[in-house]
């Protein structure tokens, strides 16, 4: 099939009405649409409640720990001059 005959093709399906939905179809789509959204909704509200939380959890771990300070020295230095 050549182009010129591919966009005929084309403008004789853009140039046809659409087919008619069944008037049954038309709550179902409503109720799953609806509960696709909850669902996003609420796992959008999850996902930001576990990023808040694991924040707390790393903010508390790090003034507990505090791994920015030196650990403090296992031996001491040599006592001399005395």
């Amino acid at each position: 099939m050549n182009r010129t005959a591919r966009e005929a093709a084309v403008r004789q399906m853009m140039e046809r009405t659409p087919p008619a939905l069944p008037a049954e179809l038309y709550p179902d789509v409503v109720r799953r649409g609806s509960r696709l959204l909850r669902r996003r909704t609420l796992t959008l509200r999850l996902l930001w409640l576990l990023l808040c939380a694991a924040t707390v959890a790393f903010l508390v771990w790090a003034a507990v720990v505090e791994p920015w300070v030196e650990p403090p020295s296992q031996t001491t230095p040599p006592l001399t001059d005395w």
